[in-house]
């Protein structure tokens, strides 16, 4: 028989059963947008594309175009900074990389190139078991110098303290903190962790410093005495670190958000860290999506890989990828599409905006009304998911 004397206890604990709350993790997911999924809305006003303005001094060096090539041995050597460097932009040497294990590379190029796919990783593995040669980074510094280019390289956190001073000793203009992904706290076991705040206190050149995708932490390392911060973690065409670790933001919502903390930091400090968006960029449309999310520059790796310039003999890999237990890319092959002039000014022999890149970029800006790269920052921007494919049904038969 029921006592009712407990009913009234019962019936709260049902009430309280119906007005449980749980919370998942996947509640609490936000949207985040690659380049795929936004587009450019035009305005009320257009200009001439001759009358854009795409010069900046960045850390210090004059630019003429926002281009960097990317600190990848496929990419970048000093003939190739001496090229990039006549055309307006400016590459960064690897200094973990094969030009300072090899009196020569090309051999080590070479084979990069040759090999099997089943054996890449093993040739990769073993080609950077040589040692690095302190007189080769001294050789190299003086090469790019030589070739017309301003010096910029870039080293791990682990590698930036023995560098950071010599390179600075031997005539670099610029010096790259670079790692999968950067932040202001980081623990490390095996080596004395890196202090940026006292590196770039003591470091007679500007230290830029990335990779990073989130605010908090760009506005961190800013406020450490970063030149310049560089978004970006696992977009890049030979980078496989969302495969194999799982983690990474699109680069749209990972460039607006750390251009909010450059913002940030602007208005609290009057120093403006210019945002380099790294990798993910193929076609002119995504370049002028990236400055539109916010980006000062924008670095490019598997684009550049494939001019005749470059080292890499039509393939490129990330610098991960010779690891020798947990690779964090892999060689893929980008083929010679021509010189590094016609990739970057034309003209374009293909349709697909993977040429010409700086005309598409006039192009873009033009139609927006946007004369110079802060211009272009605050034009707008739409959710198009459909943009890609509305009215294209012809060119996808293709």
């Amino acid at each position: 028989m029921l006592d009712r004397s407990e009913a009234p206890e019962t019936t709260r604990r049902n009430a309280a059963a119906d007005r449980r709350m749980f919370r998942s993790k996947v509640d609490s997911i936000r949207p985040t947008y690659g380049f795929e999924d936004v587009s450019l809305a035009p305005g009320t006003s257009t200009v001439e594309p001759a009358d854009i303005d795409l010069r900046q001094s960045f850390c210090g060096i004059d630019l003429a175009i926002p281009f960097l090539a990317a600190a990848m041995d496929a990419v970048v050597d000093p003939a190739f900074a001496g090229a990039l460097a006549r055309l307006g932009g400016l590459a960064v040497l690897n200094l973990e990389g094969v030009q300072t294990r090899y009196d020569d590379p090309a051999e080590i190029l070479d084979r990069v190139a040759a090999a099997a796919d089943d054996e890449v990783h093993d040739v990769l593995a073993e080609a950077y078991a040589a040692p690095i040669r302190d007189e080769l980074v001294a050789l190299r510094i003086e090469e790019i110098g030589r070739s017309g280019s301003k010096v910029a390289v870039a080293a791990t956190p682990a590698a930036a303290r023995r560098f950071g001073p010599f390179c600075a000793e031997h005539g670099a203009d610029l010096f790259l903190v670079q790692s999968q992904v950067s932040s202001a706290r980081h623990l490390a076991t095996g080596y004395d962790p890196l202090s940026l705040a006292d590196f770039t206190r003591f470091m007679p050149i500007p230290v830029a410093v990335g990779n990073t995708t989130n605010s908090e932490a760009a506005f961190a390392l800013m406020s450490q005495g970063a030149a310049a911060v560089f978004v970006g973690v696992g977009p890049g065409a030979a980078c496989t670190t969302r495969e194999v670790l799982g983690i990474g933001v699109p680069q749209v919502t990972a460039i607006s958000d750390v251009a909010a903390a450059r913002d940030a930091y602007f208005a609290e400090t009057g120093r403006r860290v210019p945002v380099v968006a790294d990798g993910g960029m193929r076609r002119g449309g995504e370049v002028a999506k990236a400055i539109a999310a916010g980006a000062d520059v924008v670095m490019l790796g598997s684009p550049l890989a494939r001019a005749a310039e470059a080292p890499g003999r039509g393939t490129n890999w990330g610098m991960a990828a010779p690891s020798p237990v947990l690779p964090r890319g892999t060689r893929i092959r980008v083929g010679t599409s021509g010189s590094l002039e016609r990739i970057l000014f034309g003209p374009a022999s293909v349709t697909d905006g993977s040429e010409n890149l700086i005309g598409a970029l006039r192009q873009s800006m033009a139609a927006l009304g946007a004369r110079n790269i802060a211009e272009m920052q605050d034009v707008e921007m739409v959710y198009a998911p459909s943009v890609q494919t509305e009215g294209k049904s012809w060119q996808r038969s293709r």
